[in-house]
């Protein structure tokens, strides 16, 4: 018997409590949050007040305390995005945080600024796009992990079975996790992507499916969460299933990307690509080792695809990288280094062919996992590709997506649906969902870490690289510049703040978000401005003789130059750094 949450709801609104509803066929629970005590308790419908504001709602996201106290985040609207097993899969596509006071006189000016700031931060992580659910299947764990459970993990509730890497919810919903009676209100929301695609070849209906998982520890945005934490998690981890429905069998190929997993960082400081730096006073080796145990336990065989330079300012990275896994000497993992860049310039694409035939074997090796309409496991998947690049967005999709359609094209075939000696890429309908599909999933991984849509997905939706996907790329990266030196400190406090990583102290003291700026950062953009518009009004406006203009000219000219020599020197100071999580933390 699967567990089940609830899925329809009606939130009672009165001055001191929240009535949530479960109105499902024949419930009659009511959960009640007194909104003075906090107290969580349950109760039946008759205990609902006829007065107060009553509306539906699709499902609780969980409560967090910021500086005017406690709120409810609850989902208000949803968008249905297909069935996996006979279970309906849901987008969450609107929220709401609601604060259980009804005032906030009682704080002072900067409290009240603090608590506006907070209250941001949480919407902007809440409108990232990309928060999935289902409130009677798990969502978190792939095909081939609920197909290896114990009848006791049956019968636990979604919240007490759920995959914690991937529970985004999971510190919202802290208080309702620690009362079992009322776990039916909450269910476990994923980030990341999903598409369910009904597709045809050769007139079989199959359902295609998608899904990315991104954890959420060592969660954040590209420059200030790289490598890994001592616990061994990686940096934008993200786990990826495809899957497919034909007449009641499934099948699924997972695979997984995330940071190198040593300690190195690459904090942004103006420059367009700032140097990374591998610590020199951390072991590597107990969090490496920690991390690659933890990928066996749990995916069995790896196979590292590094897409990283092998020259400038990557090489010490997959050469670091390289001996660590020498170092570890286990024969269950292999290391595969390819540079992309190298292999792939001038537009020889058709060169990743040689990463896909030199793994071609461990790929066959590894199999997918396959459950026969009756329900009986046919073949499992023994390994997995782990693959990275710097931010393991761009190069590491396009191989992802290689990967997928090989691993495919075998389950298809044995499903029945291709005839013997047919290709996937031969069928154009399907092709073009695929390869859209692929490209989607790597422009909503890149926006949720990088803040921008992915690079090269030219070649993943069309399978040519063209002049206008390479204009695109530019787009993007002036974009990902932009937003890396000068937003995503914001961004990194909102999902360290959401996570929990960061807990708001409702006392009376200052936040770190007020933290003063010195005179360096008003001043020299101030002087940068005047001296850039000076050098330009000179040039316009000529003095008596062109010795003279010249001049004025050198001399503006000179202290544009100069200030932008002091800004970019002291670059650090200049870009939008985090201030909830102390920097040992982040490094």
């Amino acid at each position: 018997m699967m567990a089940t949450a609830y899925e329809r709801f009606n939130l009672h609104a009165t001055v001191d409590k929240f009535y949530i509803e479960a109105c499902d066929d024949g419930a009659t629970d009511v959960l009640v949050i007194d909104r003075i005590s906090m107290e969580m308790t349950l109760t039946g419908t008759h205990d609902i007040p006829p007065s107060g504001i009553t509306r539906p709602i699709c499902g609780i996201m969980g409560t967090i305390r910021l500086v005017a106290g406690m709120y409810l985040i609850v989902i208000t609207r949803k968008k249905k995005m297909g069935e996996l097993a006979g279970h309906t899969v849901w987008k969450a596509t609107e929220f709401d945080v609601i604060p259980y006071k009804k005032t906030i006189l009682h704080l002072t000016e900067n409290q009240t600024q603090d608590n506006r700031l907070f209250l941001s931060m949480i919407t902007s992580v809440l409108n990232t796009d990309g928060f999935y659910f289902c409130t009677d299947y798990d969502l978190t764990h792939t095909q081939q992990r609920l197909a290896n459970t114990s009848p006791d993990f049956q019968e636990m509730s979604l919240l007490e079975r759920a995959d914690q890497r991937f529970v985004w919810n999971g510190n919202l919903l802290r208080d309702i996790i620690g009362q079992p009676e009322l776990h039916k209100f909450a269910f476990p929301v994923i980030h990341g992507f999903v598409v369910m695609k009904p597709c045809s070849i050769n007139s079989k209906i199959f359902e295609w499916i998608l899904i990315s998982r991104r954890s959420c520890f060592r969660a954040g945005v590209r420059y200030y969460v790289r490598g890994i934490d001592s616990e061994g998690h990686a940096a934008n981890f993200v786990e990826t299933e495809q899957i497919v429905q034909f007449q009641g069998a499934r099948s699924s190929f997972v695979q997984t990307r995330g940071s190198m997993p040593f300690f190195w960082s690459q904090r942004p400081n103006l420059k367009y690509k700032p140097k990374p730096l591998i610590s020199n006073s951390t072991n590597h080796m107990d969090g490496f080792k920690r991390h690659f145990e933890s990928q066996v336990l749990i995916y069995g065989k790896q196979v590292i695809l590094n897409l990283v330079n092998q020259k400038g300012s990557e090489k010490p990275l997959e050469e670091a990288f390289a001996k660590m896994v020498d170092g570890m000497d286990n024969g269950l993992i292999r290391y595969v280094a390819f540079d992309f860049h190298k292999e792939c310039s001038k537009m020889r694409w058709h060169r990743l062919q040689i990463l896909v035939d030199d793994v071609a074997e461990n790929q066959d090796e590894y199999a997918y996992f396959w459950v026969d309409s009756d329900g009986k496991v046919v073949s499992q998947q023994s390994g997995m590709f782990r693959s990275n690049c710097m931010d393991c967005l761009d190069r590491t999709n396009v191989i992802q997506s290689l990967l997928a359609r090989r691993s495919l094209q075998n389950q298809l075939q044995r499903m029945g649906v291709l005839n013997v000696g047919q290709k996937i890429d031969e069928q154009a309908d399907f092709e073009k969902i695929y390869k859209n599909a692929w490209a989607d999933n790597a422009d909503a991984c890149a926006k949720q870490y990088a803040g921008t849509g992915a690079l090269k997905t030219d070649f993943t939706r069309t399978g040519k690289r063209s002049q206008w996907g390479l204009v695109m790329d530019g787009w993007n990266s002036m974009i990902r510049y932009y937003k890396n030196n000068f937003s995503d400190g914001y961004r990194q406090d909102s999902i360290d703040l959401f996570l929990g990583n960061y807990t708001v102290d409702d006392t009376e003291g200052p936040t770190p978000l007020q933290v003063q700026k010195d005179w360096k950062f008003m001043m020299l953009p101030l002087v940068l401005l005047v001296a850039f518009s000076m050098c330009i009004l000179c040039l316009l406006m000529a003095g008596d003789t062109w010795t003279e203009t010249l001049a004025y000219v050198l001399f503006w000219g000179m202290a544009s130059v100069v200030t932008t020599a002091v800004i970019v020197f002291n670059g650090k100071d200049f870009v939008d750094a985090p201030k909830l999580v102390q920097k040992e933390k982040m490094d």
